[in-house]
């Protein structure tokens, strides 16, 4: 599935290459209970799977009655970072892809909308920090994060690649809109929670396990 035609692959972090998308929404309905605005785990990924980490502070902030500052964000990362140390793992056939891909030579990265503390806590924990070390993306990095093509469109800048022949794999909507903006196509993984019709728009289908991938 992966063809001649690719330079690089771009891979979301959680929920793609790290099973965290049943656990962050969690600790984020707890908080967000904490401060007044009552949210269940599937209405958190509903409104901010893919998006940035100031994206959801500020939707915090407008929605809570008790006053919300800086220090929730902070609480929030401690309470995902012990929440992921506790039970880190790889999606399926995660390794099995990578190790597809180095046998090609074909160069991927992360591109993912958490911050880079999250994104080096989450992969390490995985056993693949060593794997992405040097190419991983963040929200941080750029003034807009997804769905703007800004964090796609910095990594391909980055690594030399022409973004049209880039390769997205997404989990969240957002994502796939910050791919199709950035003219890269994208492929939408449901193997987490997110619903096929919610990645429906990909430009380059919707697959269930990763080691589709991994097909000519």
């Amino acid at each position: 599935m992966i063809d001649a035609t690719v330079d690089l692959v771009i891979f979301d972090c959680d929920g793609v290459l790290v099973d965290t998308e049943t656990i962050g929404p969690a600790v984020v309905a707890a908080l967000a209970g904490e401060a007044g605005w009552p949210l269940t785990p599937d209405e958190v990924r509903a409104r901010f799977l893919g998006r940035p980490e100031a994206y959801l502070y500020e939707q915090v902030r407008a929605h809570a009655t008790v006053p919300v500052g800086p220090e929730w964000l902070l609480t929030y990362r401690e309470r995902v970072s012990e929440a992921f140390a506790a039970a880190p793992h790889t999606m399926p056939g995660v390794t099995g892809l990578l190790d597809a891909l180095d046998a090609r030579g074909l160069p991927y990265c992360v591109g993912s909308s958490g911050s880079h503390a999250r994104i080096r806590h989450s992969l390490t924990h995985a056993g693949l920090w060593p794997r992405f070390a040097g190419r991983i993306f963040s929200a941080d990095d750029v003034a807009h994060g997804k769905p703007a093509p800004d964090l796609f469109l910095h990594a391909a800048r980055t690594l030399g690649a022409e973004p049209a022949r880039c390769l997205v794999i997404e989990d969240s909507p957002a994502g796939v809109d910050a791919a199709l903006a950035a003219g890269m196509p994208v492929i939408g993984y449901t193997g987490g929670p997110t619903e096929p019709a919610a990645l429906a728009h990909a430009s380059h289908s919707v697959i269930a396990a990763l080691p589709e991938l991994a097909t000519p």
